[in-house]
């Protein structure tokens, strides 16, 4: 069976202010670009036998720019709805709420539309995601390709190596990176991490 590429995607004015970014569809900057293409001989160094894509335009932007021009969207990809946390920082919340902490103390309440997730119905769509990706490695060559977010793709690498959803904690993951896991003897690992084009 291959491995699994998780590309998070490039930097958006949002993500380098340090304000959580769900369902609000904000662009890449110039540099969320370059690191997005930095990637390019990393992916083209492998066989691609699927890939698939957030809906938001930062995660299907950096597919184009990496060259994964057929990635199927998927929502189950989409990024931790933050309800009423949407937009605001770490900082600005722990204001009100001292040792406030995403993975263990979840999101506040948002609009209907975006009620926020909580670290377990995070951790459910990763479980779907995983099974997709799982059928798509089981039916062709090569590895298979997530185009995502930061915190949902560390969530969905806890889940990967059978951890709880609250252990994406442990995974910390840079804009424009790519992160492989594979197996070793059976058993899934993180066979790399954060890797980008050296500079």
């Amino acid at each position: 069976m291959g491995d699994l590429f998780l590309v998070r995607h490039g930097e958006t004015e949002w993500s380098r202010s340090g304000r959580h970014t769900g369902w609000t569809d904000v662009p890449l900057t110039e540099h969320g670009r370059k690191e997005a293409r930095g990637l390019v001989p990393l992916i083209r160094s492998h066989r691609i036998g699927a890939a698939f894509v957030s809906p938001l335009q930062r995660a299907r932007e950096t597919a184009e720019l990496i060259g994964v021009h057929d990635a199927r969207i998927d929502a189950d990809l989409r990024e931790w709805d933050y309800g009423g946390y949407e937009g605001v920082t770490t900082v600005e919340i722990q204001r009100d709420r001292p040792g406030w902490f995403l993975f263990t103390d979840g999101v506040a309440p948002g609009p209907p539309e975006h009620p926020g997730e909580s670290p377990e119905q995070v951790g459910e769509r990763a479980d779907r995601m995983l099974a997709k990706a799982d059928a798509a490695l089981a039916n062709t060559e090569g590895v298979v390709v997530l185009i995502a977010h930061g915190h949902f793709l560390r969530v969905l690498t806890a889940r990967r190596l059978g951890l709880p959803p609250q252990h994406g904690a442990l995974f910390q993951l840079a804009t424009g990176a790519l992160c492989r896991l594979g197996t070793e003897h059976g058993r899934p690992v993180v066979a790399g991490w954060n890797i980008r084009p050296r500079e």
